[in-house]
């Protein structure tokens, strides 16, 4: 007898085959059967009208210490991910030597937007090697499975100190042998990749550029070995992609042997870059290298509110005058106050903040509920002030006084120069590309773009208005399989006899994405953008439930995944 029997459900493997109608069974926490006359089951789940779809599986994220003291890993958990994936972008908490952890943090501070004071309060730092890290993420329970990579500023700064740090300074030829040696043990433990960062717009909290952004082709050429010597590993790079750095970043992957990920998205500033670095992964693939694009499918800005990190006013003198006041109170001061509403409208000050916000709000948007995140460009802050004859920055403040100072404006400044998503279809139709990009755990009083796998089904394949959608089926594997595949975790992301039981119930027709909203739920009453889904039915992880109607059952069969995942046996 089978554990689960999920009835009559309509199934989207993962595989991107067209779905139909099945029962699907549960033993032992794998996928026992799929198919229309299937034996009773210990518990047996009536499907019909729902989609069956495999967990998510999200290869981008930045839960490297929120992993270590949130056992639910909200809110991913509560948009159907059963495997994430963090350590990206260069910056993480391992290798880290006694009392150099406010290094770390502070980089992670600056280039990933997590409050240090979060940071230092929540995670214990009870490890040193990244093997030890693994082992603390080893033995903590949690509702989904997680894999870690080996952030290359980290593991410069063990190596080097200061010096990692320092722009000037080249590691010497001992410096480079144990940066490998370090990265070969991390990957021969459990470590699913490796991760740097190559774009000037990585910078610490104190300013500094990322430490890997100087890494020159030798240090790059001895870590690539170490990888080759390890046969394991991804090796994840976010980079500007200027003139000749696909070339540098192919280079490693051909002396590597391994799969290169890289982030592909349009910037404001060059919007055609992209289809430059896309053509060079085609041209990779076409040579016999493993190469993908990790895309997104939303916009990538931010939001503004009265509470966020940034917001047209933040840096106005009236408004720093009401700091020690409590949100409410601020916004009842605002209301009632006629000549502090008239300095913050009126008065402009003089400084970087405020001629940057005075661009932005050309692109910036009023966040609606519930939200639309491909709004059309006649609906800007600054053409809906002109068609109303009314002061653009009066207008953003009325949107910000909303529901008690509860409005948000969003500013895409990034896969939106051209005032469609039409652009981030391309990508995502592409076969030489993966989702990614969603940043979950990162930036969180600024974007929370966690929910992107919820908004990645609802836009594309059901309710896009501005242009041609994306087939379900298509999405799900995008999602799924591809993803799970991307980082050798072949035992996941299908729904098929042998494979991992974590899978999805999903109300396809009422599925959605809630507005989001500002908590103070991180350690030390640190405050974050949540956003919940409405939808999911039920989420299984290993065929344990751990969601049910969008609440968490208590359940915590996540698992640290230790490297590659072979492929089961059909």
């Amino acid at each position: 007898m089978h554990d689960i029997v999920i009835r009559n459900g309509t199934v989207v493997d993962g595989t991107g085959s067209s779905r139909y109608v099945a029962d699907l069974a549960v033993h032992n926490g794998l996928i026992s059967a799929v198919g229309n006359e299937i034996s009773a089951g210990r518990r047996e789940i009536d499907a019909e009208g729902l989609m069956v779809l495999p967990g998510w599986v999200d290869i981008h994220t930045h839960y490297d210490g929120q992993a270590t003291w949130d056992p639910y890993m909200t809110p991913s958990s509560w948009h159907g991910v059963t495997t994430t994936v963090f350590g990206n972008c260069g910056v993480g908490f391992a290798p880290v030597r006694p009392g150099s952890q406010s290094y770390l943090i502070n980089l992670m501070e600056g280039v990933e937007d997590i409050p240090g004071t979060v940071l230092s309060d929540g995670i214990d730092f009870n490890w040193e090697s990244f093997p030890e890290y693994l082992d603390v993420l080893g033995s903590t329970k949690r509702v989904m499975n997680v894999g870690a990579q080996v952030p290359h500023g980290a593991l410069r700064f063990y190596v080097m100190g200061d010096r990692g740090a320092d722009h000037g300074e080249v590691p010497t030829e001992d410096e480079i042998a144990e940066m490998a040696h370090l990265l070969e043990d991390s990957l021969r433990a459990g470590a699913l990749g490796f991760s740097t960062s190559r774009t000037v717009k990585h910078k610490a909290a104190d300013g500094s550029p990322t430490p890997s952004l100087s890494a020159e082709d030798i240090e790059l050429a001895g870590l690539a070995q170490a990888m080759r010597r390890a046969g394991t590993g991804v090796f994840e790079c976010n980079s500007d992609l200027g003139p000749g750095e696909f070339l540098a970043l192919r280079k490693f992957a051909e002396l590597s042997g391994r799969p290169l990920s890289v982030l592909l998205l349009q910037v404001d500033t060059q919007p055609e870059l992209w289809r430059q670095t896309l053509k060079q992964i085609q041209e990779a693939n076409a040579d016999g290298l493993r190469v993908n694009g990790q895309v997104g499918c939303r916009p990538i800005g931010i939001l503004m509110g009265l509470e966020t990190s940034i917001h047209p006013f933040s840096s106005h003198p009236s408004w720093q005058a009401l700091e020690s006041l409590s949100p409410m109170e601020r916004v009842t001061k605002i209301k009632e106050d006629v000549s502090l509403r008239r300095s913050l409208v009126k008065v402009r000050p003089d400084d970087g903040h405020t001629k940057w916000m005075a661009q932005a709000l050309d692109k910036s948007f009023e966040l609606s509920n519930p939200p639309d995140y491909e709004p059309h460009p006649s609906q800007t802050i600054t053409r809906r002030a002109e068609r109303t004859g009314q002061d653009r920055w009066g207008l953003a403040l009325d949107i910000l006084l909303q529901g008690d100072g509860k409005g948000f404006l969003l500013f895409p400044f990034e896969n939106y120069s051209g005032g469609s998503l039409e652009v981030v279809r391309e990508m995502l139709v592409d076969e030489n590309t993966i989702c990614g990009l969603g940043d979950a755990g990162a930036h969180v009083a600024t974007i929370c773009d966690a929910s992107y796998p919820t908004f990645l089904l609802t836009h594309w394949a059901r309710d896009r208005k501005r242009g041609e959608g994306v087939s379900l089926e298509a999405l799900v594997a995008k999602q799924t399989g591809k993803t799970a595949a991307s980082y050798g975790l072949l035992d996941r992301g299908i729904l098929a006899p042998g494979y991992r039981a974590d899978i999805n119930l999903v109300d396809f027709s009422s599925l959605s994405v809630t507005r989001p909203e500002l908590v103070y739920d991180l350690p030390s009453g640190g405050k974050r953008f949540i956003q919940r889904a409405v939808g999911y039915e039920r989420t299984f992880v290993g065929g344990i439930e751990v969601m049910c109607a969008g609440e968490h059952t208590g359940e915590f069969p996540g698992q640290l995944v230790r490297g590659e995942q072979r492929r089961p046996k059909l």
